[in-house]
């Protein structure tokens, strides 16, 4: 199974610059099996270390943080002996251990020869509540569920991968009905590697609804362990809530939909627990589209969409049978999954979406995005061949000096105000934060 973030990883290993990397992702995206896997194949040998079952982690950091002490018991407990710059240093579930985090400042500044990654499925929680967190010492990336190219070609359909690659229409137009049904295949599957790897070794939908029941009672475990019974319950409201909020035309997250005359401050923190532990993607709105988006950002309104498309439908009740045969007869749900679909492939892609909705009228674009290059851009998501729709039409022509972005399942097609991109074709397009060209 390839994961494109293992591209950075050799970057990162490669850097004159190198510091400690932090891999952040939530539980089960992959974060164990990509770096063991990048120890396997780009070192001589690695020291896998899981903070979270070695009980010996408890007061390795607490005392002090010598280096040569740190380093002898890495060797003890893992059995594995440690060369600078050839051996690759793991310490997963770092936020378990006390002051663990911390330690790696002292591996930046005394011992950098020193190749060290630390992850935790929680690590963007324990960021955000610690407070010695060792500010510019580390490196930082993020994992993410498998996005769709990656699922096709995990479940041995490379070949359209390669296709895709080219970003030629005309090629790419001959096998459009099987790259639609792939995409179905993802919207019930997702990108949980777990999932995949069962779907591809079984091919049994069955199966992966019980894999994806399995995560969700993981991630309730998490959240029992680590946050306070009163927040549990608001964050298990919330998550409840999702399916609900998403399957609404207007996909703006409304309080009262998770506890009947809720407020802002009964969920804030539920909401804010749920986004550090990547858990959920929030997408806040902008009451203008311009340079830089941050600027008009409303902190009150916002999208939540879930970490992953497979993991959504599991939660709304979608069957197998409704979305990868009759797709049309979900009405609302098909287009709660391709909207959390377009958006997970972004964030995927190193971009940070947002929305617009104009305050006098029911106009909304799904999302709007921005590149170095083309600055602020409306986005529309249709969940078929139908494209038609007035919101965005109407703001390009409203405001001229804007090209929008439609995806859907209708080929490409550039105009002179918009360019349609078919949705399976998205991760070949946008790419580390820049849309690229196609080929003809």
């Amino acid at each position: 199974m390839k994961r494109k973030l293992y591209r950075k990883l050799l970057e990162w290993k490669e850097s004159k610059d190198r510091k400690p990397l932090l891999l952040l992702g939530a539980r089960q995206v992959g974060k164990t099996w990509l770096m063991k896997e990048f120890g396997k194949n780009e070192y001589d040998n690695y020291v896998y270390i899981n903070c979270d079952d070695e009980p010996l982690t408890r007061e390795l950091f607490v005392n002090d943080y010598d280096i040569d002490r740190l380093l002898l018991s890495f060797q003890a407990i893992s059995g594995q002996s440690i060369v600078s710059g050839r051996t690759l240093i793991i310490l997963d579930e770092l936020q378990e251990a006390p002051r663990g985090l911390h330690s790696l400042k002292y591996f930046r500044e005394k011992a950098s020869e020193y190749h060290v990654i630390a992850a935790g499925s929680l690590l963007g929680v324990t960021l955000s509540e610690h407070e010695s967190f060792p500010v510019g010492m580390i490196d930082m990336l993020n994992l993410y569920p498998m996005d769709f190219e990656e699922f096709i070609d995990g479940v041995g359909e490379g070949a359209f991968t390669d296709i895709l690659e080219h970003r030629d229409p005309q090629m790419v137009a001959p096998f459009d009905a099987k790259l639609t049904d792939l995409l179905r295949r993802y919207y019930f599957v997702g990108g949980m590697p777990e999932v995949v790897s069962s779907f591809i070794r079984n091919n049994d939908l069955t199966e992966v609804r019980r894999l994806q029941v399995n995560l969700f009672e993981a991630y309730r475990r998490d959240i029992s362990k680590h946050a306070s019974k009163r927040e549990s319950i608001r964050i298990g409201q919330v998550l409840a809530s999702l399916p609900s909020q998403l399957a609404k035309e207007n996909k703006r997250f409304v309080y009262g939909a998770a506890k009947p005359g809720a407020r802002a401050a009964d969920f804030e923190l539920a909401i804010q627990w749920l986004a550090d532990a990547g858990l959920v993607y929030k997408v806040p709105r902008v009451s203008k589209i311009a340079t830089p988006l941050t600027f008009y950002q409303d902190i009150v309104a916002f999208k939540l969409f879930f970490l992953d498309v497979g993991l959504l439908g599991c939660m709304a009740g979608v069957d197998a049978a409704s979305l990868l045969l009759s797709p049309e007869s979900l009405v609302e749900f098909r287009g709660m999954l391709t909207e959390q679909y377009v958006c997970q492939q972004l964030v995927a892609a190193d971009f940070k979406p947002y929305y617009w909705s104009n305050t006098n009228t029911p106009a909304e674009l799904d999302f709007v995005i921005s590149t170095p290059a083309d600055g602020p851009i409306p986005v529309e998501v249709k969940a078929s061949v139908n494209v038609r729709g007035k919101s965005l039409s109407q703001f390009i022509k409203d405001n001229p000096e804007y090209r929008g972005i439609r995806f859907s399942l209708a080929g490409f097609k550039r105009q002179s105000t918009l360019t349609n991109y078919p949705l399976f074709s998205i991760p070949f397009y946008f790419q580390n934060g820049q849309i690229l060209e196609p080929s003809h």
